[in-house]
């Protein structure tokens, strides 16, 4: 495992060390053991080998043994695959592997790997297997390798039980033709879903945040569900939905989503815009942040990133999204009470909370009710007793906030969002169903 540091690199606000433990994290995710790990300072950029002729040659006496490695307790198993945890383009890939004479991947490969084998949904799983072709491609100056079929993943580490298969850019070319045909009735499928939601509208939350920062355990806890939550990168793919009540009352639709990283291969971004779409369709966004990690405001920033790249740069510049600092249970008390400071500093709606422990999620589920609240049109009306399709339709649609009964008619005081409050003049003009 290899986390080249480039002089670009120097003025990155993560510390190298903290980038290899996290590369290091998604080879375990996928139960891969890492016998030798280092980050290599780089003078400059080789175009044929990304590093220098000197490490490579030092790198490959680790490779082989002939040199001791850094995790004495493995050091002695076979190097199988050597990941980089930088971009590298096919000619770099295939001059190192020749050079080490082992097999090569770098971080798009190994997160495409980790996605492919857990990927659960049709969706997710037509998902990656656009954005690795769309990676492997460019990649076809050597043979396409699968694993075998039960250990799942695209292949691009190799190992036992493999079979080669010879391909070229036609097949890919009509392969990606029929997955994006696939995607987009999954997209007109989910917007259906969307419209039928919209006829008895409740608000989306959308918990994004990234990888490991605690947004499965935070849903589980809000919703009483069982969605897979594990100190892992990427426990995570799949979206999940689960209706919530909040403190006035309202009812919400809580949405899981994928977790962001840095330098997310921008195969991934665009493959799987179909599912974060729930994201660009949400009401409110939660965005969950482990405090406790060195590294936290580095990850708040390639989480912004990734949702102005989505077309949601406006939601993040306006810092209308609210912040859950997550895992102050790891802080000690003075430093928690810094952290929050500083984020109050920023004019961030900010709560401190621990989704492991339950402290401070009924205070965000308050904040949720105030966010969605805004923007809200308060109307008095007067309803009559004999139209109780209209007080029927107010009650589920909006927060009535006072009611007076007076001879034949009710006087009601309705909080409506701005979608049901239009919906509700035309409705008085003509009933809706």
């Amino acid at each position: 495992m290899l986390h080249p540091v480039a002089p670009v690199d120097r003025d990155d606000p993560r510390l190298p060390q903290s980038k290899l433990e996290e590369a290091i994290g998604l080879a375990h995710g996928i139960d891969l053991v890492v016998v030798h790990a280092e980050v290599v300072n780089l003078s400059k950029i080789r175009p044929s080998t990304l590093l220098g002729k000197g490490t490579v040659e030092r790198l490959k006496a680790v490779i082989a043994g002939e040199t001791p490695r850094n995790r004495s307790a493995e050091s002695d198993l076979p190097v199988e695959v050597c990941i980089v945890d930088a971009p590298l383009s096919p000619v770099q890939q295939r001059n190192l592997e020749r050079a080490w004479n082992t097999k090569v991947i770098d971080r798009t490969g190994l997160i495409l790997e980790i996605f492919g084998e857990r990927a659960r949904t049709k969706e997710g799983r037509l998902q990656v297997e656009l954005a690795a072709l769309t990676y492997q491609r460019s990649r076809l100056v050597r043979s396409w390798t699968h694993l075998e079929r039960q250990r799942g993943g695209f292949g691009f580490l190799g190992g036992p039980g493999e079979s080669q298969i010879e391909t070229d850019r036609r097949l890919i070319g009509d392969r990606i033709a029929r997955l994006n045909k696939e995607l987009k009735e999954v997209t007109r499928t989910r917007q259906l879903h969307r419209r039928a939601r919209q006829k008895v509208p409740h608000p989306v939350v959308a918990l994004v945040g990234y990888t490991n920062a605690g947004k499965s355990t935070l849903f589980n806890r809000m919703t009483r569900s069982e969605v897979v939550a594990r100190d892992q990168l990427f426990a995570t793919l799949d979206p999940t939905m689960r209706g919530h009540e909040l403190p006035s009352g309202r009812t919400v639709i809580l949405s899981d989503t994928v977790g962001f990283i840095s330098d997310l291969p921008h195969e991934l971004v665009a493959a799987f815009r179909a599912t974060l779409e729930e994201v660009c369709e949400a009401d409110a966004i939660v965005h969950v942040r482990d405090i406790s990690h060195p590294d936290s405001e580095a990850q708040k920033e390639d989480v912004d990133g990734v949702l102005r790249e989505l077309g949601m740069g406006g939601l993040v510049d306006s810092g209308n999204a609210i912040e859950a600092l997550n895992k102050t249970d790891l802080l000690p008390p003075e430093e928690r009470t810094l952290v929050v400071n500083q984020a109050r500093r920023q004019n961030t709606v900010a709560v401190p909370l621990s989704a492991l422990t339950g402290e401070g999620v009924e205070e965000l589920r308050g904040l949720i009710d105030v966010k969605l609240a805004e923007g809200h049109q308060v109307m008095d009306l007067e309803v009559a007793y004999s139209d109780g399709a209209t007080m029927a339709w107010l009650y589920a649609h909006g927060d009535v906030l006072e009611r007076r009964d007076d001879g034949e008619s009710a006087a009601l005081k309705v909080r409506l969002d701005p979608v049901n409050a239009e919906r509700f003049r035309r409705r008085r003009d003509q009933p809706l169903q």
